[in-house]
């Protein structure tokens, strides 16, 4: 295997690109090594097969989602409240808007996930460590609400983007900022 890592990451932002445009029926060595720049037969020196292809786009994906180092502490130094968690859904659902992409990528991996159980198992291990953290930060933050808050917020927060990224007039003209409080003042108990 090839030991570049600009070119690695380079052809698996390229592989997130083809997942979001194409689905993953078009994520092909080929559209990658295209949609990268380089000559072809480039990717496959980097993934042995399209499994592994798409383990690595799926760390990929969630290396470009994790805010930079000190954001969540920042984000957490307000007096903890409803209104707070207001506040952190709209920065992450900004945080997801500017990755389009890469949500777009994630959702056809999960699709791909349930066809595929390496992948499948990959996935849940990422995702279940994200929303445990997530709970670990909510509740050791003091912010209102206990875990299952948390797990209803990632609920009701992926189905509200997984619209807004795919089918954005869904909604009418209702903006996702007051979407995102009506389900933070739904879900979360008050102060």
């Amino acid at each position: 295997m090839a030991r570049n890592p600009e070119r690695r990451t380079a052809l698996l932002d390229a592989a997130i690109q083809v997942l979001a445009d194409e689905g993953a029926r078009g994520l092909t060595f080929r559209a990658v090594d295209a949609g990268s720049g380089v000559p072809t037969g480039t990717s496959s020196n980097y993934f042995r097969d399209r499994d592994h292809l798409l383990s690595q786009v799926a760390d990929r994906i969630f290396v470009r989602l994790t805010p930079a180092p000190g954001v969540i502490e920042d984000s957490l130094l307000p007096t903890p409240s409803r209104a707070l968690v207001v506040d952190l859904m709209r920065q992450l659902a900004q945080r997801l808007a500017a990755e389009r992409t890469c949500y777009l990528g994630l959702f056809e991996l999960r699709l791909e996930a349930a066809r595929r159980p390496e992948l499948r198992t990959q996935l849940t291990k990422v995702l279940r460590a994200d929303l445990d953290e997530n709970v670990r930060l909510h509740l050791s933050s003091d912010m209102p609400g206990d875990a299952d808050t948390v797990r209803l917020l990632y609920f009701a927060l992926t189905g509200l983007l997984f619209d807004h990224f795919t089918v954005p007039g869904l909604h009418g003209d209702r903006d996702l900022d007051d979407l995102i409080e009506t389900v933070v003042s739904r879900i979360v108990p008050e102060d």
